[in-house]
């Protein structure tokens, strides 16, 4: 019996996919990065060609690595980059327009005029969203309305909307299925978290044509065939689908009201389960399906940070001051304490709680005697900053509406956090434990768990949420009264960029 799942992870700059044995370990990744394309200031975009074929190259890798054949994997597992937006001809798959990035700001002005017309209560309400250029509502209405012929395909039914889950099922299935799954549908603005469905009434408000959304499902669920000429002559089921934030909650095993785990990638997104509560929040954090299964939705708070990751990309890629991410490690150890340098990373506005999609970064706090370390200090205390703004808002908002405190533990993930520096930073600035586990790429087990519990391989969550395991755990070393202080700090530096009060 095949006993093998393939999780495919097609993140913000790169695409990845690993194969999971039989006990849930991975064994083999294949690996791609692609070209981030900015075409205007607080613009981003992704050619999908290069989405797909870096898909496909990255799941023949892993498989050949993993020294299986195809015929040795029991189903597939997708996780992706959320709020990515493409649209497509129905029948030849060919884009309209390169994929709109959830980085992007473009949709800026039209959130605002939709603010100043009174909808966001509604699209909150019903969304758990606010009207923020981050989400895909706005992205299809701006292809829509700013490609040539574009609406009018769409009215005709020409045209197909998906994130990136939709568009690899689509293109992995050779158009067979149009689906999504609960967790990617309830970021796009037009998907009614509360009731379950597509809401008409704010597909009308975007000018977006009900024919153009996919069938929503579960994230355990038959979500279609992938074709045998891309597997060796092997049909594969795809069997698991989650945006990434959620499937690393599940990859984190937070499946108890009050758990919250923190995800460091590109971005960086905190969510804290509220179960069967779809809580409001008061401190413009963003109500959404952490997952949903067996029909039966279960409720996060969600915090998103725009920059995390991709802040140390930046000392590497634009300043040049790093030849690898790894370094940040040992620059920011050798920073002098006494410097005080505030990094705001808003290169594309700020996430929350924010929400100003039209400031931009900034530096405080340098002097002649600041180098290269204590930017990469600067930099990754930015990401335990705005940790902390989420932190806080989390445990207000679930205290409040539950009458019970949250979890004391932080469970973090993602690639930076392999960077000890980073994670007792987070403990100390957080002044809370931070737990790392054991496998800290828990998006990519999010997906596999979920693809290899609907094919009987892994077992239930109870029995799944057991074999979740702890690597390092990191307690406060930094005082109170110092964390607090340094806090202090930051709240100012962020005042001094904000642009809306």
């Amino acid at each position: 019996m095949a006993g093998y799942v393939l999780a495919i992870d097609q993140g913000t700059t790169s695409s990845r996919a690993i194969v999971f044995d039989s006990q849930l370990k991975p064994i083999a990744t294949g690996q791609q990065e692609f070209e981030q394309i900015f075409p205007q200031s607080g613009w981003v975009e992704h050619n999908p060609d290069e989405i797909w074929s870096s898909t496909v190259g990255v799941c023949s890798a892993a498989i050949e690595k993993a020294g299986i054949s195809a015929a040795d994997i029991a189903a597939i597992g997708i996780t992706n980059q959320r709020e990515t937006t493409l649209v497509w001809d129905k029948a030849t798959g060919e884009p309209v327009y390169n994929a709109i990035v959830w980085q992007d700001r473009r949709t800026a002005e039209f959130c605002d005029g939709l603010k100043q017309q009174g909808h966001e209560p509604l699209f909150t309400e019903r969304t758990g969203l606010l009207l923020d250029p981050y989400f895909s509502g706005t992205k299809v209405s701006w292809i829509l309305n700013t490609v040539e012929g574009a609406r009018q395909r769409a009215e005709r039914g020409e045209l197909l909307f998906g994130t990136v889950d939709t568009y690899l099922i689509w293109k992995l299935t050779g158009g067979e299925s149009y689906v999504t799954d609960a967790t990617n549908a309830s970021r796009t603005l037009m998907y009614n978290i509360r009731d379950g469905h597509w809401d008409e009434e704010l597909l009308d408000i975007l000018g977006v044509p009900a024919s153009m959304l996919p069938e929503v499902k579960d994230c355990a669920a038959d979500f279609g065939t992938a074709r045998k000429e891309l597997f060796s002559g092997h049909a594969l089921p795809i069997y698991g689908v989650a945006g990434d934030q959620q499937a690393a909650t599940l990859g984190q095993a937070c499946f108890e009201p009050g758990m919250f785990k923190s995800t460091y990638g590109t971005g960086c997104f905190a969510l804290l389960n509220t179960g069967d509560k779809c809580v409001h929040s008061k401190n413009r954090l963003l109500s959404t399906i952490a997952y949903q299964l067996d029909g039966k939705p279960t409720y996060a708070l969600e915090g998103s940070i725009f920059i995390a990751g991709a802040v140390v990309q930046w000392l590497r890629d634009g300043l040049q001051i790093i030849r690898h991410a790894s370094e940040t490690e040992a620059l920011a150890s050798g920073a002098k304490p006494e410097n005080r340098v505030y990094l705001v990373p808003a290169f594309t506005g700020l996430g929350a709680p924010y929400w100003d999609s039209e400031c931009r970064g900034a530096i405080f706090g340098l002097t002649r005697d600041t180098g290269f370390a204590d930017l990469a200090r600067a930099a990754l205390r930015s990401v335990g900053y705005q940790t902390r703004d989420l932190y806080e808002a989390m445990r207000s908002d679930w205290e409040a509406s539950s009458g019970e405190s949250a979890e004391a533990v932080l469970r973090i993930d993602g690639g930076m956090v392999a960077n000890d520096w980073m994670a007792q930073s987070l403990a100390d600035i957080l002044q809370a434990p931070v737990d790392r586990p054991q496998v800290i790429e828990t998006t990519a087990v999010g997906a596999a768990w979920l693809a290899g519990y609907r094919a009987g391989i892994y077992p239930p969550q109870d029995e799944f949420a057991k074999t979740w395991a702890l690597e390092r755990h990191f307690e406060p070393q930094m005082s109170a009264a110092d964390a607090e202080e340094r806090y202090a700090g930051w709240l100012d530096a962020v005042g001094r960029v904000l642009t809306k009060g």
